[in-house]
């Protein structure tokens, strides 16, 4: 089972009420009602949260908890939710195995034991899944991924505060995956304010996912972190992806897209959901309500 299988396994049955999508600029959310989902976004102040994978994200805990608690349904409606954090509060690896474990404990420890080489925070304080996939090839490979608990509780804390029963909390592009996965090797890049997420996806399986702060908002900048990894990707996947998924590029969309058409020689495709418009906001959300749809 790759992670993908697992995250819609997890918020199948039965799905939750809401969805929320957390980003530097607001809450995207969705929500059943008696006939149909019904989708919003609720921007918060630049000041409200600071997106880091090494310190608390919440700076102003009061406005985002007033924030949240207007999501709150006040008829008795079911409150069950899944929350989906910023790409760049976590970290995520892929790693590989010459042996993995049957026993949980044994397989948990081993995954923390790797990760703990890669990560910029104390791995002792730090929420740490994992989910093995098909490697094509005899070794292991597992899909982790690490959040300070902090972090994570902080987030959780304003929308169980709010009285939601928070269930599956992921990030962004574990989130979206059925919007990127497909046959054959896709390549799909967000940029999110100044971070930008780079997630390669090979017959359904996570092969890379690069979460980078860019010092200058620029094309050449994006190019510097995009071009590399389509080298890698080709040289261990032996595979040339046919086009570039783009989302959340604003200003700098038509910059960067001459660029890759120029330096790469493949097209660049907006990133598409059937259930709306695709951006930096609620990508994830988007992603997970298809995998539930289907």
């Amino acid at each position: 089972m790759n992670v993908w299988k697992h995250i819609k396994r997890v918020v199948k049955d039965p799905p939750p009420a809401y969805v929320f999508e957390i980003s530097h600029a607001g809450i995207a959310f969705s929500r059943e009602s008696k006939k149909h989902r019904e989708f919003g976004f609720q921007p918060l102040e630049p000041d409200v949260l600071s997106i880091s994978p090494l310190k608390d994200n919440v700076v102003r805990p009061e406005l985002f908890f007033d924030q949240v608690k207007q999501f709150a349904p006040v008829n008795g409606s079911s409150r069950t939710a899944a929350l989906i954090l910023p790409d760049y509060s976590a970290r995520v690896a892929i790693l590989d195995f010459d042996n993995f474990p049957s026993d949980k404990e044994e397989q948990l420890s081993l995954v923390r034991f790797r990760m703990k080489k890669s990560i910029p925070f104390e791995l002792e304080s730090a929420k740490v899944s994992y989910q093995a996939q098909s490697s094509g090839s005899k070794k292991h490979e597992v899909v982790a991924v690490a959040t300070a608990l902090e972090i994570v509780a902080r987030y959780e804390a304003a929308f169980r505060a709010a009285g939601f029963r928070v269930g599956l909390v992921t990030t962004s592009s574990l989130a979206a995956h059925k919007l990127i996965s497909g046959a054959g090797v896709r390549v799909a890049t967000k940029l999110d304010d100044s971070v930008l997420t780079i997630a390669v996806a090979e017959d359904q399986n996570l092969r890379l996912l690069r979460c980078v702060e860019l010092p200058e908002l620029t094309a050449e900048e994006v190019g510097a972190v995009l071009y590399p990894t389509f080298a890698y990707v080709e040289d261990r996947l032996d595979k040339r992806p046919p086009s570039l998924l783009m989302c959340g590029y604003g200003e700098l969309a038509a910059s960067v897209s001459e660029q890759v058409t120029a330096e790469l020689g493949i097209p660049v495709e907006p990133l598409r959901s059937r259930l709306g418009k695709v951006d930096e906001t609620n990508t994830g959300l988007l992603g997970l309500l298809e995998q539930i749809g289907d």
